[in-house]
């Protein structure tokens, strides 16, 4: 199965690590750093140009990478069917 992330990129669902809120998370100073390495590395792919709501990190061909997404992470997050039970 896959996930489909805006415009025409997908991913499967079975290489996603994590989906994030961009917003929330860009509070943290950790957070924003770890975004900036990784895009000065290579390994962000913005998806389109307009305005990033969520970020995906992926595992894809063994390598990681951080794709920006203009669709929010909650919608996201109910497109791969999870369920999360704390």
């Amino acid at each position: 199965m896959f996930l489909h992330l805006g415009e025409n990129v997908v991913v499967p669902i079975k290489d996603i690590i994590g989906i994030f809120d961009l917003e929330t998370t860009m509070y943290g100073s950790d957070t924003n750093q770890f975004l900036r390495m990784a895009e000065e590395d290579g390994f962000v792919e913005r998806i389109t140009k307009d305005k990033p709501k969520s970020y995906v990190i992926a595992e894809v061909n063994k390598k990681s990478k951080i794709y920006l997404s203009p669709i929010s992470s909650a919608t996201l997050s109910k497109r791969t069917n999870f369920k999360y039970n704390p």
